[in-house]
């Protein structure tokens, strides 16, 4: 029978090391995704004010109580607590009431929304929206009810009509996976060529947020205006100093030319700056 040769004392070290750190490896893994799965949905038993409300719709406290919620939207955004579920749906219950509604405040639940605000990608933060218990795409400073896992529309939306200030508007609407955690949202600035203080000034000056292409042109005709004044004015007094150094008498005609080149210098000013408020206005 022929024998293999077997591995030296160094190459079992090495073998049982390998077998080891794979098996740790397989324990961590199965460990975290325990973990995944058994984050806990913790909720709060509350009596639900006006008319009932959907599985996934996203409510707030009402002013002046502790236990009543009623359908979140813009104007109680700050008191916004969480999103029904199913009362079953529960591992961990703070309910005190047989007749009161389940409210997540943790963990990964179904939350109506809309695309009213834009689409949804997974990792944005969603707030409540103008349609009461519905929440859309955070894009300003707000309160939110957690950052979305799927993105939006998808399969299960469907097409609503609903009613705005600027008239009747069709948006997608549906549910999606939330990792539910109330917190404050902070619109983060936009990263532009434009230094913040330039751009309050343009928006000063054309009652409306700029773009950065009229900016830069608005600054580049002022830049070249600039050089083109402060040149005319040099000239004029260098030209002028010297001309009254050789001959005196001709101090008139040295005044009149100082009068002519300032009243260009001053048209030139004039339309330069017609030229940017046109540009920072009209070009978007």
């Amino acid at each position: 029978m022929a024998k293999y040769p077997s591995l030296p004392l160094s190459g079992k070290l090495f073998a049982g090391y390998l077998i080891g750190f794979m098996a740790a490896l397989i324990a961590v893994v199965s460990l975290s995704a325990a973990r995944a799965k058994a984050d806990p949905v913790i909720t709060q038993g509350y009596n639900l004010v006006g008319q009932s409300l959907s599985i996934g719709a996203m409510v707030s406290i009402k002013s002046g109580t502790t236990n009543q919620v009623e359908a979140a939207n813009l104007s109680n955004a700050k008191a916004l607590v969480g999103v029904i579920i199913a009362n079953n749906n529960a591992q961990v219950s703070l309910s005190s009431g047989s007749n009161q509604v389940e409210v997540a405040t943790s963990g990964v639940n179904t939350v109506i929304v809309t695309d009213f605000n834009g689409k949804i990608a997974p990792g944005d933060e969603i707030a409540p929206s103008p349609i009461s218990g519905v929440g859309m795409l955070a894009s300003d400073n707000t309160e939110v009810i957690g950052v979305a896992q799927s993105a939006f529309p998808n399969s299960s939306s469907k097409k609503v009509t609903i009613k705005t200030s600027s008239g009747k508007q069709t948006v997608d609407m549906g549910g999606i996976p939330v990792v539910v955690s109330v917190s404050y949202y902070t619109k983060q600035p936009n990263k532009t060529l434009v230094p913040a203080a330039l751009q309050n000034l343009a928006n000063s000056i054309a009652g409306k947020q700029v773009k950065t292409l009229p900016i830069i042109l608005g600054s580049v005709i002022f830049i070249v205006t600039l050089i083109a004044v402060v040149s005319i004015v040099y000239s004029m007094v260098h030209s002028s100093i010297i001309s009254i150094g050789r001959n005196p008498m001709a101090q008139s005609a040295v005044y009149r030319n100082v009068l002519q080149l300032s009243a260009l210098v001053v048209g030139i000013i004039i339309v330069a700056l017609f030229a940017i408020f046109m540009i920072l206005t009209r070009v978007s």
